[in-house]
């Protein structure tokens, strides 16, 4: 299980539950026991818009694999917040205009988990949040080393798994990396 967490300078922390390969009804009960934990906190399921609602999640977070965002808002209406995912300034777009409220784009640097995928780097991402109006979160490979390339480029907003869930103290790497992007 991999629990991806989000930072905004002076935004709301958020946590995200993904779990590629867990039984669907395991993955319910674990969001559900996880939104009940997460008080104050904006909770998104990552691939599956039925987890979300039924675990009264804030949101769901779409990858390219997974149903489209225009059919997610169909399902879910305002229920949810809708992110997708977007290495190129075409999806990006085309997500936005689908109803995405926020985009996750990436892999800004190398990263095992998207090692098939091509980095985009700071300026790369930086060059589709120039182009769409809805918030944009750098992904992938991101940690307290390169945090300030991201922030140089403008980029204020991360989503990140390593950086937290590999720390030994995940809370003090979170509020680490939310410090970085607030010093700029």
């Amino acid at each position: 299980m991999e629990i991806a967490t989000a930072a905004v300078r002076g935004g709301v922390d958020v946590i995200q539950l993904r779990h590629k390969s867990m039984p669907r009804g395991e993955l319910l009960e674990l969001a559900k026991r996880l939104r009940a934990s997460l008080e104050g906190l904006l909770f998104l399921v990552n691939d599956f818009v039925d987890i979300a609602l039924l675990s009264e999640a804030d949101g769901v977070h779409l990858g390219p694999d997974d149903i489209s965002v225009a059919s997610a808002r169909r399902v879910a209406g305002d229920r949810l917040l809708i992110g997708a995912s977007a290495s190129t300034p075409e999806r990006a777009r085309e997500a936005v205009a689908q109803g995405a409220d926020y985009l996750g784009c990436g892999p800004a640097f190398a990263t095992p988990i998207k090692a098939e995928k091509r980095v985009l780097g700071p300026e790369g991402i930086a060059a589709i949040a120039r182009r769409i109006d809805v918030p944009v979160f750098a992904i992938g490979g991101i940690d307290a080393s390169n945090v300030a390339e991201l922030t140089a480029a403008g980029l204020h907003r991360i989503c990140v798994i390593r950086a937290v869930g590999d720390a030994p103290d995940p809370e003090k790497a979170t509020r680490e990396l939310r410090a970085m992007l607030s010093a700029t």
